[in-house]
């Protein structure tokens, strides 16, 4: 599993969407009420918001206390600077399992890239797709700060 202990990824990877149970639009309103922080490109993209309020839920309703595991849910759509291996497994393990099928059939666009990394890298693939990102970043919605600095770091 990359290095990554097999079940902090279970973990995470069960856990990683839990907070899809709160509507988009029901999001800032939930993650501030629960003491989150919220940035101002979540407030203008609330379904970012997802990764840091399943963080919250997996601690809260599931009992998660491991602060690596909390951090790879935290992070699993966004990634973030000095990424734990952990975090990078679920990133991409998101990725890779595609929750888009129901916009666009067929296996996701960057998939050969991010396959072709991997064959290389964790750090490799994570790059690869990060890459997709940012050459698409004008057609997304906002560029998450944590986008911003994930990329930059692997970006050498």
């Amino acid at each position: 599993m990359c290095g990554a202990a097999a079940d902090a990824a279970a973990t995470a990877g069960w856990l990683h969407d839990v907070s899809a149970v709160v509507p988009v639009a029901a999001r800032v309103e939930a993650a501030r009420a629960w003491d989150v922080d919220v940035l101002p490109e979540e407030v203008v993209a609330p379904m970012i918001l997802h990764q840091k309020l399943s963080a919250v839920l997996a601690e809260a309703l599931f009992g998660v206390e491991e602060a690596a595991t909390l951090w790879a849910i935290r992070c699993h759509t966004t990634l973030r600077a000095d990424a734990s291996t952990l975090d990078k497994v679920v990133f991409l393990a998101d990725k890779i399992d595609w929750d888009q099928a129901w916009v666009r059939r067929g296996t996701p666009p960057y998939l050969v890239e991010v396959e072709a990394g991997l064959r290389i890298s964790l750090d490799a693939g994570v790059r690869a797709y990060l890459r997709y990102l940012w050459e698409r970043r004008a057609a997304l919605a906002v560029v998450h700060p944590w986008l911003r600095a994930a990329w930059a770091m692997l970006d050498r």
